[in-house]
């Protein structure tokens, strides 16, 4: 089974060129022409990403965008056209496209689009295709969780500020949410209806990413084979998201900052200014006062980007969030995955609370996902978090599944006579691990890459494991 899965609702020759480098890196690529193929290969395969024309015989890019707004797990849509315009674009992305390109397509940038390990249903129901929706239950996903006063104050600010036209500098460390917040402030504003496009400006260099902003003319550089719309043009109306701003080049920054004072811009190689009228929000993980002061980061733009400030919590400073939050990705894996209700064990419940989160709210969802595919049929327990055992808590719950083993009552203990790790018996912590990476090359189809990932381990600490358990003479799949 791939664990890059990719379905294009276009012509077959419009992806020939980059269609054997997409399968040579490893992805598994679906080319529909119809609604009937597009909704056999979304319903079998699950998709991480869908590259659309606007429209084919029969079908509009506008009946995709209807379920895809309607059911936020529904894949990322991402249209390409080979005749664009900055209206369609904005229309499009208004309608909650993630992206608008112009042929021909790039290898490089498709493979930078896909995710890296897609979320597939364990039984996606029949209707869920095109033709039929599947309302999302309650917990998306996309919510805003959480009760702690801290965060209470930054979403009573943000709610406050949503209908001006402010810029909005979100600050915090990597994984508390900055990326949700601001998109709660596009959604309630008067922008809502209008685009939100999101730029990672620590992801390109400086002369990719004054293209990826302004846009560009044909023949203006080395690769320039045709016009292209920047992100600022396909914001145009809506909310234009800056992400990582501190990693921003600082000659970069100062065509930002005439961007930000005069609201216009100029595509690099053209002659002509280009009006654009779009709300700017920012957010970094860095204090960019300090990076004003070593001359990382320049104090105009500073000042001009924190007119609004908003300062997200660490997940360890939430209290009650952190088990809050938990069960609610508990939950929404359980519905995605179709696995039986799961709930957390009283000694896990404690070991969340004394947890320090350094990857905060996006690393409690990876381990959530990852403890709920293991767990089986539950309950979760502190095992399912850690294949380390060197990091495994000392505290037990009387009655629990997670008393540490003692020594003296493992050693008689075999893998032949352990049938059930989570049954409540006592087991070695090598005969644990071993069958906890077992269980993770079952819930992957034996995909080692997905299972590293699951696992949290790397795939070469994987393989080693796997050809120790070879040596000794189990049996491996």
């Amino acid at each position: 089974m791939s664990s890059r899965r990719i379905l294009f609702l276009a012509p077959a020759q419009s992806v020939t060129r980059i269609f054997p480098q997409l399968k040579e890196a490893g992805y598994e690529v679906g080319i529909a022409e119809n609604l009937k193929g597009a909704s056999a290969f979304i319903r079998k395969s699950g998709p991480s990403v869908i590259f659309s024309r606007p429209q084919l015989p029969g079908y509009k890019v506008e009946d995709l965008l209807s379920v895809s707004a309607d059911d936020s797990s529904f894949p990322p849509v991402i249209i390409f056209t080979d005749k664009g315009s900055a209206e369609e674009a904005e229309r499009f992305l208004g309608m909650g496209a993630r992206d608008y390109w112009l042929e021909p397509l790039q290898f490089e940038k498709v493979k930078a689009a896909v995710p890296a390990v897609p979320r597939t249903p364990a039984s996606a129901p029949a209707s869920s295709t095109l033709g039929g929706r599947t309302p999302l239950p309650e917990g998306d996903g996309s919510r805003i969780i959480g009760s702690h006063p801290a965060v209470a104050r930054v979403l009573a600010l943000a709610k406050q500020v949503a209908p001006s036209r402010a810029t909005v500098l979100i600050s915090g460390e990597s994984g508390t949410g900055k990326e949700m917040f601001a998109r709660y402030l596009h959604r309630s504003s008067d922008r809502a209806d209008k685009a939100f496009v999101a730029v990672n400006c620590a992801a390109l260099p400086e002369h990719l990413l004054e293209s990826e902003l302004f846009g560009h003319e044909k023949g203006s550089f080395t690769g320039a084979i045709a016009r292209k719309l920047g992100k600022f043009e396909l914001a145009s109306g809506g909310t234009l998201l800056l992400d990582e701003i501190s990693e921003m080049d600082l000659g970069l920054q100062a065509k930002l900052l005439r961007v930000l004072q005069e609201g216009e811009i100029d595509r690099v190689g053209g002659t002509e200014t280009i009006k654009v009228d779009v709300r700017v929000l920012a957010t970094t993980n860095r204090s960019l006062e300090d990076w004003v002061k070593e001359g990382k980061f320049r104090q105009d733009l500073y000042f001009r980007l924190n007119v609004i400030p908003l300062r997200l919590p660490a997940l360890r400073e939430r209290g009650d969030d952190i088990v809050r939050l938990a069960r609610f990705f508990i939950a929404m894996y359980v519905r995605d995955y179709g696995l039986p209700p799961l709930e957390l064990a009283p000694a896990a419940v404690q070991w969340l609370e004394e947890y320090d989160w350094p990857g905060n709210v996006r690393e409690l969802q990876n381990l959530m996902e990852r403890a709920s595919l293991l767990a089986g049929k539950g309950p979760i327990t502190v095992s399912h978090f850690l294949l380390d055992p060197d990091s495994w808590p000392v505290f037990a719950d009387e009655g629990s599944h997670e008393q540490q083993p003692d020594q003296e009552h493992c050693d008689g203990a075999s893998p032949e006579s352990v049938t059930d790790p989570f049954s409540g018996g006592v087991i070695p912590l090598h005969e644990m691990e071993r069958i906890m990476i077992l269980k993770g090359l079952e819930q992957t189809s034996g995909n080692r890459t997905m299972a590293a990932d699951l696992l949290g381990i790397s795939v070469r600490t994987l393989r080693n494991k796997l050809n120790e358990y070879r040596s000794a003479g189990l049996e491996i799949p």
